[in-house]
């Protein structure tokens, strides 16, 4: 329609300015915070903010954290409905011959898919995965293409994937911001399945065996994930908390000692809520703007957030810093309009360079003029000095 055209509404809001006066101080205390990992990289779920870099793009063995692979697979298939909690898979002699950490299946027996998740997660059984690798594609080598594959697909920019377990391969590595995608993908595309990272032991043909995630026990609110270990990657482990609605996930590697990785990963999370909060600016359906309706029953349509908005800020005292937003739509925006409908672009920018950009949708429904509403409506336009 001739007379539809971008229109940029900017503003400036002070809001903004003070929260990434505060937020650049996070930015830059990602890479000041010393750690003993080899390995280490930390995220804020909530918002999306980088609270601890080191190596975090440096490819590395991740060893026993490649079974969240294994797990995110095992859920993908268990949510589109090929997988049930009481399917069986069989177990090969391959399988039962897997040296490692065990959760001592059988040649021969069937184990549903139900007790193999804890043997994963808990007991971090290299056969278990084998099971569900031959299980899901009939092979390791299979089920590597489609791991491959699937990294590709949640964008694991630097991982490639030779087995289901981590068992040491020179082509098998990860980083640890692939791990931490990885690990957030999980978390938010399977709460259903979620829950079982938090179990703390599991018995198996009368074999138990305590969850290798001690950070379980400390009481810090971690719920999640994977340990791993290798000789040649050391020790590691990519774990999630929550503490005040705050989701931080974690992933340290190449650390010497089981109780050095414990401690490490302890105190690095205890840094990540203690010298960081979350500035709050929008909840969602908070009116940013309102948008000009073209044969609409209202002149106009408030343009809201589709999802809360904040920002993870420094305790401490950073440099200051400028931010303006803008928001863009097409204008007019013409009826009907549906509540919810994708109408126009919020986007920050810092210091010049684009931050981040949010969708912002119709707050309310503007239905479409009647018949005669729009004939009154037209000449009115035109007088107005605009073209339909």
């Amino acid at each position: 329609m001739q007379g539809r055209k971008d229109r940029m509404m900017r503003m400036v809001a002070v809001l903004m300015v003070i929260s990434l006066v505060i937020a650049s101080a996070a930015t830059a205390r990602a890479e000041e915070f010393e750690t003993s990992a080899k390995f280490a990289y930390m995220l804020d779920v909530n918002t999306g903010a980088v609270l601890l870099d080191k190596g975090s793009t440096e490819r590395m063995t991740p060893s026993s954290m490649t079974k969240l692979m294994t797990l995110y697979l095992l859920f993908d298939a268990m949510k589109k409905g090929s997988v049930t909690p009481e399917t069986t898979f069989p177990v090969s002699e391959r399988a039962w011959r897997m040296q490692g950490s065990k959760m001592f299946v059988q040649a021969g027996d069937s184990v549903a898919v139900k007790e193999l998740i804890p043997g994963i997660i808990v007991q971090s059984g290299n056969d278990a995965c084998v099971v569900v690798a031959e299980g899901i594609a009939g092979s390791q080598e299979a089920f590597a293409d489609d791991m491959n594959a699937m990294a590709e697909k949640l964008g694991l920019k630097d991982s490639h994937f030779m087995n289901p377990d981590g068992w040491p391969d020179p082509k098998h590595y990860m980083t640890a911001h692939d791990l931490a995608l990885l690990a957030r993908h999980i978390i938010e595309d399977f709460p259903e399945y979620y829950p079982h990272f938090k179990e703390t032991d599991f018995t198996y043909n009368n074999i138990h065996q305590p969850n290798r995630n001690r950070l379980l026990y400390r009481n810090i609110g971690v719920d999640g994930l994977k340990t791993g270990h290798t000789e040649d990657g050391g020790y590691g482990i990519t774990a999630s908390a929550v503490e005040d609605g705050r989701r931080i996930i974690l992933v340290v590697n190449g650390l010497a000692t089981e109780k050095e990785r414990i401690e490490e990963a302890e105190r690095l999370l205890h840094h990540g809520f203690r010298d960081f909060t979350t500035v709050k600016l929008y909840k969602a359906g908070d009116p940013i703007e309102k948008a000009e309706v073209w044969m609409g029953t209202e002149k106009d349509v408030p343009l809201v957030t589709a999802e809360d908005i904040g920002y993870t800020a420094s305790k401490r005292i950073g440099q200051k810093d400028t931010a303006e937003m803008s928001v863009t739509w097409q204008s007019p925006v013409v009826a009907p309009v549906h509540k919810g409908d994708k109408l126009a672009e919020l986007t920050i920018k810092r210091n010049g360079e684009v931050f981040k950009t949010l969708p912002l949708v119709a707050g309310a429904d503007v239905p479409r003029l009647s018949f005669f509403g729009r004939m009154k409506a037209i000449p009115l336009h035109y007088l107005s000095g605009k073209k339909e």
